[in-house]
């Protein structure tokens, strides 16, 4: 018995740092739809605080509005959509690329959220995943990049920094 638990135990322990990464809350959203994507972040960059956050934005999400924090400010990097988008009777051609929190402290030891309210255009492909990369920068240099988004045939399983994923589902 005390073999079987030390193996379970050992088996989770080496699972871990897979399981720390920057995730989205809601891992599925009905296309289209408005998103809150909520990013958590469990940990900062071996052992030191988060002092930036960097989300790109995929292609076919518009409407970006971030969610303010305190102690933290917000920068928005705006630039050309890849096409023009109908959003509810406006035609949107350029729009938030990233969203940057900066200026804030969130110690290693913490766990925190960083929020967007954004929108999921007509377009995007239902029953695929669309991926948010995320660089996670600390002081002196330090940063996590997650980045990684899986090649055909692979899930972000089998990736160490795997971008955070959202399933897209059809409009019920």
């Amino acid at each position: 018995m005390l073999k079987h638990f030390l193996a379970a135990a050992a088996l989770v322990a080496g699972a871990a740092p897979a399981l720390a990464h920057v995730t989205l809350e809601t891992q599925e959203a009905q296309v289209p739809s408005t998103y809150k994507a909520v990013f958590r972040v469990g940990h900062g960059c071996e052992g030191k605080p988060t002092i930036r956050l960097r989300v790109q934005v995929p292609e076919g999400v518009i409407s970006v509005r971030p969610q303010p924090k305190p102690g933290w400010t917000i920068e928005l990097v705006k630039g050309p959509y890849e096409q023009t988008y109908d959003y509810y009777g406006t035609p949107l051609a350029e729009g938030v690329k990233e969203v940057v929190w900066s200026g804030g402290s969130l110690p290693d030891e913490y766990y925190d959220e960083f929020v967007m309210r954004t929108y999921l255009t007509p377009g995007l492909p239902v029953g695929s995943v669309l991926y948010f990369p995320v660089v996670q920068e600390c002081p002196d240099g330090a940063a996590e990049r997650w980045i990684e988004i899986p090649e055909s045939g692979k899930s972000l399983d089998d990736y160490e920094t795997p971008a955070a994923a959202l399933k897209l589902l059809p409009k019920e």
